[in-house]
């Protein structure tokens, strides 16, 4: 069985937004890098994998927050381990716990093995070594994928080409930046509230010079939903966004 990894983080000026919460590419930064480091603790580094011309993509992690977004000042701590695969999706939790241990929020994942030269799905019988799982221990069952319900009304919130910056080593627009593509499509009065609920799924790869149109829409007060096309009309991701209710007036 799998052994969960553990890392701690000091929640910094550099890590926040305007509102001095940690902002959501940052966590969800930290939660890809634990989950790189605990595989390369179990025999399987990134660097080995990108020489082995592969490498593991996230298609949809599903993060709840239920008390709030830790913030400036904060020190929270991530566990994370490895759950099994299902055909050829690799299943991965997270918990979340703030300074005194108590239990802040989890995350749920699925991910994908690829073929870096040909952009294609491998499966896990692709990889040098068995990667060992706890099936055990579960903060929930595998995410369901967004899907955007039929009658929202998706409206153009600003367009975006890729530039240098948002490029990761494996050649395309990283996870954690389409989140702060996300965050930006958002109006003051969202930006403001507390969330309580994230979740996205990565549908396509985003590359250099691509321009893309960031969409929003509602459907009540709590809840708001992002979507990405391309000018070639690819949904490059869709999210789910929710946040804590308005306080009574």
């Amino acid at each position: 069985m799998a052994q969960h990894k553990r890392e701690s983080h000091d929640i910094l000026s550099d890590h926040c937004d305007s509102m001095k919460r940690c902002r959501v590419s940052t966590l969800l930064s930290w939660l890809q890098r634990i989950a790189d480091e605990e595989v390369a603790r179990l025999g399987l580094p990134t660097e080995e994998m990108m020489q082995q011309g592969m490498a593991w993509m996230l298609t949809t992690i599903d993060v709840e927050l239920p008390a709030n977004m830790p913030c400036y000042g904060d020190k929270i701590t991530l566990e994370s381990w490895h759950k099994g695969h299902k055909g050829v999706q690799w299943l991965r939790d997270f918990r979340i716990y703030g300074k005194q241990g108590e239990r802040m929020g989890q995350a749920r994942s699925i991910w994908i093995l690829v073929d870096l030269e040909k952009r294609r799905i491998l499966r896990p019988s692709a990889l040098p070594r068995e990667i060992p799982a706890d099936h055990e221990d579960s903060v929930g069952d595998a995410p369901q994928k967004v899907q955007i319900p039929e009658g929202i009304d998706l409206r153009p919130a600003y367009d975006y080409t890729v530039r240098q910056s948002s490029i990761d080593m494996n050649g395309h627009v990283n996870n954690a930046q389409f989140a702060s593509l996300g965050m930006d499509a958002l109006s003051a009065e969202q930006f403001a509230r507390d969330m309580t609920h994230f979740r996205i799924t990565y549908h396509q790869e985003a590359m250099l010079g691509e321009t893309i149109t960031i969409l929003t829409g509602e459907d009540n007060e709590q809840r708001c939903w992002i979507s990405s096309r391309t000018t070639d009309d690819r949904i490059l991701f869709e999210a789910e966004l929710e946040f804590k209710a308005p306080a009574a007036r």
